[in-house]
């Protein structure tokens, strides 16, 4: 049988306990914080060996700090040898940076995609890629982010209730 586990990062923990409500799993237990040089620390407090799991990490201010914590999440849990890992979040991170429109800049959305996948992120649902043009930046291959207007309406439908 598939073990379904979530956790989330310090970005919005409210957002992953309402989903884990919902869908009447309880939380991950992990351990993050910020050492006093400002790097962050993340353990997982939990077996997740062979787990599909999910990660929620809405991308809200201060991005870059949500961003890398994602990173160190996604890459403590491979680690620890789940089976399948979704990253969750609002909006995709440098998604308006999806297109090289002047010279001498980083397309940050592509930059973004290979960091997620090099930490190794299964699968990403997105509420909000910003254009469509960011699902090719993905070479994994997946369910189509479209879905994600779905699970969304979904989501909001079953919390309303």
């Amino acid at each position: 049988m598939d073990q379904l586990k979530i956790f989330t990062g310090r970005a919005h923990p409210e957002l992953a306990a309402e989903i884990c409500s919902v869908l009447g799993v309880s939380l991950g237990q992990s351990e993050i914080f910020k050492f006093t040089n400002d790097n962050s620390f993340v353990k997982i407090n939990e077996s997740v060996r062979d787990a599909d799991v999910f990660v929620v990490q809405p991308s809200c201010q201060p991005v870059n700090d949500g961003l890398v914590e994602l990173l160190i999440m996604i890459d403590a849990l491979k680690r620890a040898s789940v089976r399948r890992l979704t990253a969750v979040t609002t909006y995709f991170p440098y998604g308006r940076s999806d297109k090289k429109d002047q010279p001498r800049i980083a397309i940050t959305a592509r930059l973004v995609a290979d960091l997620l996948q090099v930490a190794g992120v299964d699968r990403i649902l997105a509420l909000d890629l910003h254009s469509p043009q960011i699902q090719g930046f993905f070479f994994r291959s997946g369910r189509s982010f479209n879905r994600c207007a779905n699970f969304s309406r979904l989501f909001f439908y079953k919390t309303a209730a």
